[in-house]
């Protein structure tokens, strides 16, 4: 039964509403920790570019996934009711603050502020979405958070090794991220698991999302630990941290692509008086 009172697997947001959540999250997670860990000189300019396009992609990816495309003006007329009116009204921010950055680094800390609203407004979109019970779940929003800051940390620490960038702390808060998504993920599945024991195909269709913040947090988490605790020569400790950083980017991808495109069971809805053929 594809409608009806069994939960059935959600179809109008895709893969393209899943790369807005990929893009935007893992963009301004990206500008906000680039910002707090003070990249400087090229580094800075190409993770602050690199941010921009993430973003950038992920907007498209939605505006794609609309039906009527030259129509998508209307999603910035509902803010007082739609968080996803307000991710479209932050967005312009983000993308104007962080281009003038570009030539005045001064605006730099002021375009994060911009990404962090803008984070917070995609966290707040799926738990808006009340017939999605994965989605609904109120830990949603510090998991998606702590996911987006995550994979921006990630990507900080795949391009700044190179550089010869990146400090004691900045390591240890990319470890510290992972534990976060890691706890609050595990918390979020817990929930659900309570909640869904009677309706299976939900159930496993959340379980495909735990190696997106399970391995995807722990065995990045342990290459952290290890490059801090172990004292290794610079050829291999660069490598290791960048490898750390992807490894941070592609489970927060992986997770969020599942949740959007296959842990996006609906609920269903409840017939408790089933009427009776000549019955009162």
């Amino acid at each position: 039964m594809s409608y009806g009172p069994k939960p059935w697997q959600q179809l109008h947001w895709d893969e393209r509403a899943a790369g807005n959540f990929m893009g935007g999250g893992a963009g301004t997670g990206l500008l906000i920790f680039s910002t707090l860990a003070g990249a400087e000189g090229t580094l800075r300019i190409v993770l602050l570019l690199l941010s921009l396009a993430l973003i950038g992609i992920g907007l498209l990816c939605v505006w794609a996934e609309i039906g009527r495309p030259l129509r998508a003006i209307n999603v910035f007329f509902h803010p007082h009711t739609s968080w996803m009116s307000r991710e479209a009204a932050v967005a312009p921010l983000v993308m104007i603050s962080g281009a003038a950055s570009l030539l005045w680094p001064q605006l730099q800390p002021l375009a994060a502020l911009f990404a962090v609203a803008f984070l917070y407004c995609q966290a707040r979109i799926l738990k808006a979405s009340k017939g999605i019970p994965s989605w609904r779940e109120p830990r949603i929003v510090p998991l998606i958070f702590a996911t987006g800051l995550a994979e921006g940390a990630g990507l900080y620490w795949l391009f700044a090794p190179w550089w010869g960038q990146g400090s004691t702390w900045a390591w240890l808060a990319l470890g510290v991220l992972l534990l976060l998504r890691f706890l609050a993920g595990s918390g979020w599945y817990a929930k659900l698991a309570a909640s869904l024991q009677k309706r299976p195909a939900s159930l496993r269709a959340v379980d495909r999302t735990k190696p997106g913040y399970v391995a995807g947090s722990l065995v990045p988490l342990a290459l952290v630990l290890i490059v801090w605790l172990v004292p290794l020569p610079a050829s291999l400790a660069q490598p290791l941290q960048a490898l750390t950083g992807l490894l941070a980017t592609a489970g927060g991808a992986f997770f969020k692509f599942m949740l959007i495109t296959r842990a996006a069971f609906n609920q269903g809805f409840a017939l408790p008086h089933l009427p009776v053929r000549g019955g009162r």
